[in-house]
């Protein structure tokens, strides 16, 4: 290339984020060196992907090149391997925007997850989509020679970078769209300049490509050493995996499609390939993966199928065939009844689009439940990744309320550890022959949540509850009200009746004593006034003396604490005060007929069941001012 073939030199610096992520690369981050070819072919199969989609409704684009492929060419003199395609391409605007930069938010995430685990540096690259840096691992310098479909020829673009501070870019003429990028290999990256192990890498990674793969084949001399004369010979099948029999794909296969369609490293947990004929024609790949990307929470993050139409291909991340709780999911859908020219619009309002939608959401359900049937161990370590996700589902698809619920997983009393293990459906298996009612209990953390006070009536009598200490726990209960036909209880709400659980001679002392402790919360009513809703006896306590409970139609402590974290304004909650008539507090409590040192009683033990129940209290100082004067008089 001449230099009068350039123009418009530029040196820019690389985000300081693609600085740190390019020093990881250099120093061997990846223990599978051959992944990087992958990558870059993927990108180049995308590449043709765009190409073939946007010609739809700009034949022009193809310029007399309708033929799409990758293919592979070695320079072992100067040490490069280049990688080209004549798909999409870039222009200028396109290079800084997807070279210079990591086109998503949140990269300061990334590499703290990466200094937690070093092990899984790989499976992080992946779950961030940053395939294309993966070229450092075995080059030292990287060239990328591009121009977009539909561009003249001196508007090509060329990038340049030796994975350090800063790369170049600038102007040139390349007489052909698409993309080249030349690998100039570091000594640990010799290997792949050896046509053989190229052949061997392209078998394994990128058979399942949907173009053609191919590299170029040198004739030998007499005495074998290759000529300039050659040929471009074609290496993978080129047949778009999805539309292969079922039986004639290998299990590696599936995995390895799998990792082209999501740029994960790790396989995936499990997957569903259909072909569906009759009211709709369609083929759906779906995998469920084994890890969580680290912006799961977030309900803007980017997911959703690859959508084809007829094998052409449409769009990524069509989130119309998914819903948002299942959004982890992976894999594409193919449509024989949607128009070529499908937008985003008409995908929003399409019959055929619920259908697939409808379709694709109960199969990923029937995945899940077979695995929950058939291998405990692995859905235990699917609920560990996206249990907080699937927690949504009660909410949003109430067509498949009872079957997300049987999914969904908690920690009970009838286990010790905070391992969320135990389904509905054991749970309704364990219960007491008279009980009706799924005992829950909502908290902030396990621990909070094993020693509540609530509790302890339940460990008397043999009951099983429920341990709920997600944040997103509370929100659910409010859409998952019955499963199985047994209704949801709350142990912390005043409603909770356990009087089916006693025998009449101790319903008969518990209302003798009741009667007897009736001045005694006349007492605490007049002293506390409003800031309580009600002060009553309890009998389901034995070591604590006080708790605050809710009415059935209050909202909740968790609730409210969720509406604050998400900055919204929370109604004030009023609390049943309800006091433990046998405990030896309450009684020294009663016996005081100092009414100040009575009221310094009622603080104390208030003051406790608040910060029992919210983990804090209104006003610390009046807690700590009567326990102080309690403390004096002792």
């Amino acid at each position: 290339m001449s230099s009068a073939e350039t123009k418009n030199k530029e040196t820019r610096g690389f985000q300081s984020e693609v600085k740190q992520l390019l020093h990881l690369m250099i120093h061997s981050l990846y223990s599978n060196k051959e992944i990087f070819l992958r990558e870059l072919i993927s990108n180049a199969s995308d590449a043709s992907d765009k190409l073939r989609f946007q010609a739809l409704s700009n034949p022009d684009l193809y310029q007399g090149d309708a033929d799409l492929g990758v293919k592979l060419s070695i320079d072992a003199d100067n040490n490069t391997l280049t990688i080209s395609d004549n798909g999409i391409g870039m222009s200028r605007e396109d290079v800084v925007e997807h070279l210079g930069t990591i086109a998503k938010s949140g990269t300061a995430e990334f590499f703290s997850k990466l200094s937690e685990d070093q092990s899984k540096d790989s499976q992080l690259i992946g779950q961030f989509g940053v395939g294309f840096y993966s070229a450092f691992i075995v080059a030292d310098a990287v060239t990328v020679r591009t121009r977009a479909a539909g561009l003249n020829a001196d508007q090509a673009v060329q990038w340049h970078s030796a994975g350090e501070g800063d790369y170049t870019i600038e102007d040139i003429s390349k007489d052909t769209r698409g993309t080249d990028i030349t690998l100039h290999m570091r000594e640990d990256g010799k290997e792949f300049l050896s046509e053989w192990r190229l052949r061997d890498v392209i078998s394994k990674y990128s058979d399942h490509i949907g173009i053609p793969v191919s590299i170029w084949t040198h004739e030998k001399d007499e005495e074998g050493k290759d000529t300039d004369q050659g040929k471009w010979e074609q290496i993978n099948k080129a047949q778009a995996l999805w539309t292969r029999n079922k039986s004639d794909i290998s299990e590696e296969e599936y995995q390895e499609f799998y990792k082209h369609v999501s740029h994960d490293f790790s396989d995936p947990l499990t997957w569903s390939h259909n072909r569906v004929e009759g009211k709709n024609d369609y083929t759906s790949l779906l995998y469920i993966p084994a890890k969580a990307p680290w912006d799961m929470m977030n309900r803007d993050h980017k997911s959703g199928l690859k959508l084809y139409v007829q094998r052409v291909f449409i769009m990524d991340d069509a989130e119309q065939f998914m819903p948002s709780y299942l959004r982890f999911i992976r894999g594409l859908i193919d449509s024989n009844d949607l128009p070529l020219n499908v937008s985003r619009e008409i995908l929003q309002d399409n019959k055929v689009t619920q259908s697939l939608r409808n379709a694709c959401t109960k199969r990923v359900l029937t995945m899940l439940e077979r695995m929950a049937k058939n291998d405990e161990e692995k859905y235990l370590s699917f609920w560990k990744e996206f249990g907080m996700v699937l927690k949504e589902g009660p909410a949003e698809d109430m067509a498949n309320k009872e079957k997300v619920a049987g999914l969904l997983r908690f920690a009970s009393t009838e286990n010790d550890g905070a391992e969320q293990s135990v389904g509905l459906a054991s749970y309704i298996e364990r219960m007491k022959e008279e009980q009706d009612k799924i005992y829950y209990l909502t908290a902030d953390s396990y621990a909070a949540a094993k020693n509540s006070p609530h509790l302890e009536q339940f460990r008397a009598k043999g009951i099983e509850v429920i341990l709920m200490y997600d944040r997103i726990d509370e929100w659910l209960m409010n859409y998952l009200t019955e499963f199985d036909g047994k209704q949801f209880q709350s142990i912390t709400k005043a409603g909770l009746d356990l009087s089916k659980f006693e025998d009449e001679a101790e319903k008969e002392k518990q209302k003798e004593t009741e009667e007897e402790f009736k001045s005694v919360v006349e007492r605490t009513k007049t002293y506390l006034g409003e800031r309580v809703k009600e002060v009553r006896t309890t009998f389901k306590l034995a070591s604590t003396p006080a708790v605050v409970v809710t009415d059935d139609f209050e909202m909740g402590t968790q609730m409210a604490k969720l509406l604050a974290a998400a900055g919204q304004e929370a109604p004030e909650v009023k609390y049943i005060f309800e006091i433990n008539p046998e405990h030896p507090l309450v009684k020294r409590m009663a016996d005081e007929a100092d009414e100040a040192v009575f009221g310094r009683w009622v603080e104390v033990l208030l003051g406790q069941a608040m910060l029992a129940e919210r983990g804090a209290m209104e006003d610390p100082s009046q807690f700590v001012g009567a326990v102080n004067t309690l403390l004096s008089k002792v």
